[in-house]
């Protein structure tokens, strides 16, 4: 099985490789680790110790941020190195000042591993949610560097708990200890054997919590907005966009604030073919008053400014429903507004939260969106949905306090 993984990792490199040229995503992706230990090992100062933080994606580097941050804060000196799989992470965070160094993770081979380990020297390692990488992991275990999961999610379903999934559980159980986001991961965990697990909940919600008390003013959008409703949609893709020209068809008197989740100048493109009297942030400056005024969309084509832009609205919508998954609910349900997003929410268990406690719609096509956007214009309805999703990420705060804690404890810390 080690051997079959390891022609796993090699042949999906390889295909991004081939379609690099022909693909913007993949060729970050191989440019990014071209000649990785020649690039480190001139960047990383040798012999230093360091605390290793790795995410998948932007996703999870915001849900590991307010363990960043708390360790940047109590521990000012020490030295941080964080690594990406994903370009969509890597691109928007390199210059982070969160971290001393901010990588790509060269492929998960033996010989990278321990190359790479060699190099960042870690104290301990700390992975937000999940990505298990059998070469790192054993790598770190053979060292005796401890290993922390963060923010962990598991389900039956996944390979890890099949008959045939032990190669994969033994790649489990190089991690020194399981924080967990639910009770349903804890049980599955300990029904297979481990027990160095924890409930600790989502640290997601520790950074999304004090997003409403930095909000920023931003001018371009205060002018934009003036006295109307707003609905503000989030990391949106096509099939979002086509069900939300409805919603701004049908309901004139709303505004709509749209950050995609790619902002390159194709799916822009296809975005202004939709609305064509939409108005571009990039462009703002150009644009007389009154077509300001009139206007009914904005499209937000730049990226780090969505935590920001939900404090402007009456109504979330969440993109990614219609796709692979939907994208971080949490943002905006902190400023207290209600959430609607697509079918495909079930892995996400603060989704499925938000819609038992009435602060979350989930819509499977236009009929359904403009049922529920209808629903919610009925003041009363909108604010009282507003109001539990508010009260739920304050309910869920407190994971990251709790790993701070392991870590003084274990003196991993000191």
């Amino acid at each position: 099985m080690r051997l079959l993984y390891s022609l796993g990792i090699y042949l999906y490199g390889l295909l991004l490789r081939l379609v690099a040229p022909f693909h913007s995503k993949a060729k970050l992706w191989v440019d990014g680790r071209r000649d990785w230990y020649a690039y480190m090992s001139q960047t990383v100062e040798t012999g230093q110790k360091h605390i290793w933080f790795h995410f998948a994606s932007l996703g999870e580097f915001e849900q590991g941020r307010a363990v960043l941050e708390s360790i940047k804060k109590d521990f000012p000196t020490k030295k941080i190195v964080i690594t990406f799989y994903s370009p969509s992470g890597y691109e928007v965070r390199k210059n982070t000042n969160l971290a001393d160094y901010v990588f790509y993770l060269p492929d998960d081979t033996a010989k990278n591993a321990k190359l790479f380990i060699d190099l960042i020297n870690p104290d301990f390692v700390v992975f937000t949610k999940y990505e298990y990488w059998y070469h790192y992991f054993s790598e770190l275990q053979n060292r005796q560097i401890p290993l922390l999961m963060i923010s962990a999610i598991f389900r039956p379903d996944q390979i890890f708990f099949q008959s045939y999934g032990g190669f994969f559980r033994k790649i489990l159980s190089a991690v020194t200890y399981f924080f967990m986001q639910n009770e349903e991961s804890v049980h599955l965990l300990k029904e297979h054997g481990f027990r160095n697990v924890g409930l600790t909940g989502d640290t997601r919600f520790d950074r999304v919590v004090e997003l409403p008390k930095q909000l920023r003013r931003i001018t371009e959008v205060v002018q934009f907005v003036g006295e109307s409703p707003v609905l503000v949609a989030g990391s949106t893709w096509l099939e979002d966009e086509q069900i939300l020209k409805e919603i701004m068809l049908i309901f004139p008197k709303w505004k709509l604030i749209l950050a995609p989740h790619e902002i390159h100048d194709a799916h822009i493109k296809s975005i202004l073919e939709l609305f064509p009297d939409a108005l571009q942030f990039s462009n703002y400056p150009s644009y007389a008053d009154q077509k300001i005024i009139d206007s009914q969309v904005l499209i937000i084509d730049n990226i780090g400014m969505l935590s920001s832009l939900y404090g402007y609205g009456k109504i979330a919508y969440i993109g990614g429903g219609f796709g692979v998954g939907i994208h971080n609910t949490l943002e905006a349900a902190t400023y207290g507004v209600p959430v609607i997003f697509g079918p495909k929410y079930h892995k996400f268990q603060e989704a499925k939260d938000l819609i038992e406690q009435g602060a979350g719609f989930s819509i499977h096509n236009r009929e359904e969106l403009i049922k529920v956007f209808t629903c919610l214009q009925d003041n009363v309805k909108r604010e009282y949905a507003g109001k539990q999703a508010k009260q739920y990420v304050q309910q869920h705060a407190g994971a990251t306090a709790i790993i701070m804690k392991y870590l003084y404890s274990s003196k991993l810390l000191k």
